[in-house]
């Protein structure tokens, strides 16, 4: 896989702002996907504490490593996760997040038995993903790492 860096200049006609796009390659795709994904658990109980929001983050990266995503900012909170990640489109957001929740459902229910007693099932079976390309990828990240304060 390489990098290939585009860069843009002049925006707008009055506006003189550059900015640089990182693209991914591989084979005959050439693509920036970021997104945005937020999903919570069943009943938005706030379960992701005491050592479970730790190790969700090493799942999650753990994934994100085997599926060759790029994980860009990681906040977990009480009752919901925030992710912002670069993926393959040929991969596919859904399959990422499907592993992603199924994965960790499992371990943590199997390391954490009270989880089993407090939910049916970890997650709910939807969650919430917006492509990142409207606004700056720092403005995402700084609202991510900005929610741990809410």
């Amino acid at each position: 896989m390489s990098t290939i860096v585009l860069e843009r200049g002049m925006l707008h006609n009055h506006d003189m702002l550059s900015y640089t796009i990182h693209y991914k390659s591989h084979n005959n795709v050439v693509y920036s996907c970021k997104y945005h994904i937020v999903w919570c658990p069943k009943y938005r109980r706030s379960v992701l504490v005491n050592g479970v929001d730790t190790r969700l983050k090493t799942i999650i990266q753990d994934v994100c490593t085997e599926s060759y995503a790029e994980l860009l900012r990681l906040e977990v909170m009480p009752d919901h996760v925030h992710l912002l990640v670069e993926v393959d489109p040929q991969y596919g957001i859904h399959r990422l997040v499907r592993a992603i929740k199924g994965r960790s459902s499992r371990l943590l229910r199997q390391e954490y038995p009270w989880l089993k007693s407090r939910l049916p099932t970890l997650w709910t079976n939807s969650y919430f993903v917006s492509t990142v390309g409207g606004a700056p990828l720092e403005v995402i990240k700084q609202y991510i790492e900005n929610q741990k304060r809410v």
